[in-house]
């Protein structure tokens, strides 16, 4: 049985991660933490999150929320995710982090970090689009550069980051199949008279409206034809789902940062 503490937990996804861990028999919630000043806590976690009763008090304390856990899940903001990072190596606890929005400075942090701790990082734990890491590497490693590029992502109005973390995954993994280097490449947004579509170009388009969860297309366009490659999430519990799988897959894992490919054993 493995033991979790689920930061954020009044939050949208906090909520949803005890959804998934209160009826799987293999993990159990150990700890609940919220923000300083938090109206939820002292209040059940579960009962909070609707799953039912836990046990498990909300806490503002980290040492008290993390301190029977054998794993963090963490979905919260940059700032705080990196101070949970520091606690959980402190602590000797493993982690599991679906947070986006890092600049380059705090991912090169976590890099350091995971040297003390096991860590999960990914920007999307759900397994389709995962999958799809996966079918478009192989699809722009056949195509090269014989095709036009785009990645298109559509979140819901009160995201804060943009691209989403799921799509600036996305065009690493194009770029790296093209062997490009993203930085050169990324083209974010187009606007007057732009000229020519430049080759080897990576279209990377934005999209906020409503309470979509998270749509991503990668469009190939080429002579006569186009392929696109979509994952459509309808539901935050396919990413519950895939955290709670990430904090099974952790136990007894040497110290390092690993992604959701590893733990679904897509890596060849």
């Amino acid at each position: 049985m493995i033991k979790v503490a689920i930061t954020g937990a009044a939050g949208r996804m906090g909520m949803a991660i005890i959804n998934a861990v209160q009826p799987n028999g293999e993990v159990k919630l150990a700890g609940a933490l919220e923000r300083e000043g938090s109206l939820m806590v002292g209040h059940d976690a579960g009962e909070v999150a609707g799953a039912g009763h836990a046990g498990i008090r909300i806490t503002d304390n980290r040492d008290i929320a993390f301190g029977e856990a054998d794993v963090i899940i963490d979905f919260t903001s940059p700032e705080s995710t990196l101070k949970n990072i520091e606690d959980a190596a402190r602590l000797g606890k493993a982690i599991v982090v679906g947070t986006t929005g890092f600049s380059h400075q705090q991912r090169e942090h976590i890099k350091e970090l995971s040297k003390k701790v096991r860590l999960v990082l990914a920007p999307n734990m759900s397994v389709g689009i995962n999958l799809l890491l996966k079918l478009v590497y192989d699809a722009v490693s056949k195509v090269g550069h014989d095709y036009d590029i785009e990645i298109i992502e559509a979140h819901h109005r009160q995201k804060k980051d943009a691209p989403s973390g799921t799509a600036i995954r996305i065009s690493e993994v194009v770029a790296d199949a093209l062997g490009s280097n993203l930085e050169e490449v990324a083209v974010y947004e187009r606007k007057g008279i732009i000229g020519e579509r430049k080759p080897g170009e990576i279209g990377i388009q934005t999209i906020r409206a409503g309470d979509i969860v998270g749509d991503h297309t990668v469009l190939l366009g080429g002579p006569g034809e186009r392929i696109e490659i979509t994952h459509k999430a309808s539901s935050r519990q396919t990413f519950a789902v895939g955290a709670v799988k990430a904090a099974l897959w952790l136990a007894g894992k040497e110290n390092g940062q690993y992604d959701m490919q590893d733990v679904l054993g897509l890596k060849e």
